[in-house]
């Protein structure tokens, strides 16, 4: 059995991420969630680019918002991926918020 924690669920999310998963990602991060597991800048990071990937901006930007009320501060991985998302589905302005 694999013990569940920080590690385990982004490596996990990571995966999905990369497999174009974004629903499978976002059952693992609700998974952690409810876990009461702390999620860390990787996690948030594969989150908010799974979701980025899929065009799914408005989950992405509310993962960001989730992550940055966490006191994880975003990295640039989090920034590209939300800025491209915004901007593929017109909603560049939504960015700009986040300034």
């Amino acid at each position: 059995t694999v013990e569940l924690n920080t590690i385990t669920l982004s490596s996990a999310m990571s995966a999905c991420e990369k497999g174009g998963e974004w629903e499978k990602t976002l059952q693992l991060f609700s998974i952690m969630v409810q876990s009461k597991i702390e999620p860390n800048l990787i996690t948030f990071n594969a989150v908010v680019s799974s979701c980025a990937h899929m065009n799914q901006w408005q989950i992405a930007l509310h993962v960001f918002s989730i992550m940055t009320q966490s006191g994880v501060e975003p990295n640039t991985i989090a920034f590209n991926a939300l800025m491209s998302t915004c901007e593929r589905s017109g909603e560049w302005e939504k960015v700009l918020q986040l300034f």
